[in-house]
């Protein structure tokens, strides 16, 4: 799921380097409109809706947090 998650965030958001850090918000890497982005790219493609919850850092600081998020929410 992660090399699936980064080849879709790599080709949607070219400009930022997913794999440089395992701190993407707290980095200051991430900013809320590419969240957002994010937020659209996954859905769309995994089928899944993000609830507000689960935009939190832990999720989204790393490919691999955001690929757990994915497989939890396709449950």
């Amino acid at each position: 799921m992660e090399e699936r998650v980064l080849a879709l965030l790599s080709e949607e958001f070219p400009d930022v380097d997913f794999e440089a850090s395992d701190a993407l918000v707290d980095d200051g890497i991430l900013d809320s409109l590419t969240i957002t982005g994010i937020i659209a790219s996954l859905s769309m493609e995994f089928g899944i809706t993000i609830p507000y919850e689960e935009i939190i850092e832990e999720n989204f600081n790393s490919i691999s947090g955001l690929a757990k998020m994915v497989e939890r929410l396709q449950d």
